[in-house]
C-alpha cells in the first residue's frame, strides 16, 4: 500500500476553551467527512456527551457547539503526515509535521488542561511539542494521557473509558 500525504483538520475551540483534547491525526472517515471522530463506532461523542451534558445524537454542528459551550476544544498533534492506512500505526515514521500547538496554547490563557486521546497523541506531543513549550506555559497546564476512544482500542469498553475520561470533569465548570 502506498503512503498518502494527509493534512489534518483545523482546531475547533471557542474563545473560552478550558480543555483542549488532542488526537494524533484524524482517521480516514474523519478526514473524508471533515469532522472530528466521524467513525460511527468511535466512542468519543458518547463519552463527551455524558461528561459535558449534551445529547451525543445531535448532528455534528450542534455536538461541536455543545462541546465548545462546555469549554472543550479539539485539535490534533499532527498537522500533516504520510499514512498507509487509517490507523496510527500506519503513519510513516519521520513524516509527522506537528501543528503549532505551543503558539496556540500560548495565545489561549483560559486553557487549563490538555488531554490526549490515545497513546500516539501523547507520544507525538512529547516528541514534537513539549520541547517547544515555554516552562511557564507547561507549568500552568494539566496534562492527561487518556485511553483512545477509537474502536481499534477494543481492550477498553465504554464503562472503562468513561472511568478514565472522568478526570476531565474537574476542569469543567459544571455543577
Amino acid at each position: 500500500m502506498t503512503a498518502t500525504l494527509l493534512r489534518g483538520l483545523p482546531p475547533q475551540a471557542g474563545a473560552d476553551c478550558r480543555i483542549l483534547i488532542l488526537g494524533s491525526m484524524p482517521g480516514a472517515a474523519s478526514l473524508a467527512a471533515a469532522r472530528y471522530y466521524a467513525h460511527p463506532r468511535n466512542r468519543f461523542w458518547p463519552l463527551m456527551g455524558a461528561l459535558c451534558g449534551f445529547d451525543a445524537g445531535l448532528d455534528y454542528p450542534r455536538r461541536l457547539a455543545a462541546l465548545q459551550a462546555a469549554g472543550v476544544g479539539l485539535w490534533d498533534v499532527i498537522g500533516a503526515c504520510e499514512r498507509r492506512g487509517s490507523l496510527d500505526a500506519d503513519i510513516v515514521p519521520g513524516s509527522e509535521v506537528a501543528n503549532p500547538l505551543a503558539d496556540w496554547l500560548g495565545a489561549q490563557p483560559g486553557v487549563r488542561a490538555v488531554a490526549f486521546n490515545g497513546g500516539k497523541a501523547a507520544q507525538a506531543f512529547q516528541r514534537h511539542v513539549a520541547p517547544t513549550l515555554p516552562a511557564a506555559l507547561a507549568q500552568r497546564l494539566a496534562f492527561h494521557a487518556l485511553p483512545s476512544t477509537s474502536p481499534a482500542n477494543a481492550a477498553f469498553g465504554v464503562e472503562r473509558l468513561a472511568a478514565q475520561w472522568r478526570v476531565l470533569a474537574r476542569h469543567l465548570d459544571r455543577p
